[in-house]
């Protein structure tokens, strides 16, 4: 049963993502806010969408490693299927119901608290898509799903390791070096 919800969620989601409103995203670590809400969004559904309630997608080129992260915002409850270009990355994390108790638009503070549905991708060189749909909603106090909530990505580019830097840094000081002597002969 789980294999064809993930099937028939990939499928809703490769219809939509012709329709889907684009959004670059850098990989500066800042949060991009998203929504999810089937009673206003456009088409209906669980995916995430912008706030012109468009199916929306985060789209960037990477020339090295990426971390991505997902969280869930607002209240603590909902679980996100995560896409790039089209392919079932993960879910994220599965989380605690808190409603009526919710952190807002405090994504840092959401991301810290293990209440909340993350996730943490590694991403490698290439051009990339990021879309998602809620799998899983938070309760209401009569325990109906919400099907609405706000979340969050964020991209942070992966730095190369300090070892190579030092090593770069080194192996060109012992070139100066080497000039400075030939030039003295």
């Amino acid at each position: 049963m789980l294999k064809k919800t993930f099937f028939l969620s990939a499928v809703l989601l490769s219809a939509l993502s012709g329709q889907a409103q684009a959004v670059t995203l850098n990989a500066d670590g800042q949060w991009n806010a998203f929504d999810v809400d089937d009673s206003v969004s456009n088409s209906g559904g669980l995916e995430w969408i912008d706030f012109n309630n468009d199916a929306l997608s985060f789209d960037f080129t990477l020339t090295g490693s990426a971390i991505l992260k997902v969280v869930d915002g607002g209240f603590a409850g909902d679980r996100f299927q995560v896409f790039d270009n089209g392919s079932l990355l993960d879910q994220t994390s599965v989380a605690v119901n808190s409603y009526p108790d919710g952190v807002g638009l405090d994504f840092d503070a959401a991301f810290a608290n293990t209440n909340f549905s993350r996730g943490v991708f590694l991403l490698g060189a290439g051009s990339h898509s990021i879309t998602g749909l809620l799998s899983q909603s938070a309760l209401d106090d009569t325990n109906s799903a919400l099907n609405a909530t706000i979340g969050a990505v964020s991209l942070t580019a992966v730095p190369v390791p300090a070892a190579a830097w030092l090593y770069m840094t080194g192996a060109g000081l012992m070139s100066l070096v080497s000039r400075r002597r030939k030039s003295k002969v």
